[in-house]
């Protein structure tokens, strides 16, 4: 059973693959280009908790700038943190920066799965897919499409987390020797077209047959999971200092661990540590306020007051005059993106 569902999936891979940007063709031979893993390195951290879809234009913009990962890893940190902006998880890119400077101080990205782990940022998922994808070695990949694939599969019906051993297990029973890579991407590409978290297209699935949920009549079920906590809100206010009859706006970089660690912001009054924000301003002066913006994040809702002053002087603290006109080129991340989008309006 398990070789045949691999041999089907494969063959519905060859004919059925998506064209991404990172990708191969099926079958197609790796690369003797030492581009190729740093491609699909920097494509799997980026696509962590992140759509194909949102992906793409960052993906092309990073591979422009940066082409390998030598030239990422001799890239200032803010420079990598602008040009992430607006994708979110803020850690992935701090890790990105650090993994580029590893990989770049030995001579290259490893090829094993154990000294891939090793590397700043690389969980076991994406130290796996690298080295299927990438190196062609067997490895047990294990991502949400394929877990939520596996479960319907063997009908594992425990609930998660406690699921996620029972699917490795069977992803590992069907991954087969040759074309790992190729297989593991099948198995995502199935799980986002076909067997979707809901509504899976069980007509058109290639694994059909040999799917016990679906003989079961309960595919949607799988994988079962635990009921989601109250997501907390917050409040908090930011604060759009400007200069020069609005020429110039207030910037400052945030600290480097912490919410939105190393990327550029607005002033704001410590929001992240509060439930209601102190509204506490940096400066003296008649603050208008603009109104409030919503932003939800893995932890939390945060409700921001952005509040406006123009000034003579310069704030005291550490920051930067950034040019308004050129407040898109800031990279800010996409809650005070909202905040500069108001103050603008």
């Amino acid at each position: 059973m398990t070789a045949s569902i691999s041999d089907t999936l494969l063959q519905w891979y060859d004919a059925h693959a998506r064209d991404l940007p990172w990708r191969l063709p099926p079958g197609h031979a790796l690369p003797d280009d030492p581009a190729w893993p740093y491609r699909v390195w920097l494509s799997e951290v980026m696509l962590q908790q992140t759509t194909v879809a949102a992906v793409k234009p960052y993906f092309a913009k990073f591979t422009q700038t940066w082409p390998s990962v030598a030239a990422l890893a001799a890239a200032p940190e803010d420079e990598v943190m602008a040009a992430w902006a607006g994708l979110g998880y803020y850690s992935r890119a701090r890790n990105l920066v650090k993994c580029a400077r590893a990989v770049a101080a030995r001579g290259g990205f490893p090829a094993t799965e154990v000294e891939l782990r090793a590397l700043p940022g690389l969980g076991d998922y994406t130290a796996a897919a690298i080295a299927a994808i990438a190196f062609g070695q067997r490895a047990v990949v294990v991502d949400a499409n394929i877990e939520r694939v596996t479960a319907r599969l063997f009908a594992i019906a425990e609930p998660l987390p406690g699921a996620k051993k029972p699917i490795r297990a069977a992803a590992d029973a069907i991954t087969p020797e040759r074309r790992a890579g190729d297989f593991a991407q099948a198995m995502m590409d199935l799980g986002a077209q076909i067997c979707t978290p809901k509504g899976p297209r069980c007509l058109i699935c290639p694994l059909r047959g040999a799917c016990r949920a679906q003989a079961l009549g309960e595919p949607e079920g799988l994988p079962v999971k635990p009921p989601k906590k109250a997501v907390p809100e917050r409040r908090g206010t930011a604060f759009w200092i400007t200069r020069g009859e609005g020429r110039d706006v207030w910037l400052v970089t945030r600290p480097a661990t912490g919410m939105l660690g190393g990327m550029r912001a607005l002033p704001d009054d410590g929001w992240s540590a509060r439930v209601d924000g102190s509204g506490a301003s940096p400066l003296e002066g008649a603050w208008r306020v603009l109104g409030a913006v919503r932003h939800g994040f893995t932890h939390a809702s945060l409700t921001l007051e952005v509040r406006a002053l123009e000034v003579a002087d310069t704030p005291p603290g550490e920051g930067q005059w950034w040019p308004v006109e050129r407040i898109g080129e800031a990279g800010l991340a996409t809650l005070f993106a909202k905040a500069a989008s108001l103050a603008l309006a």
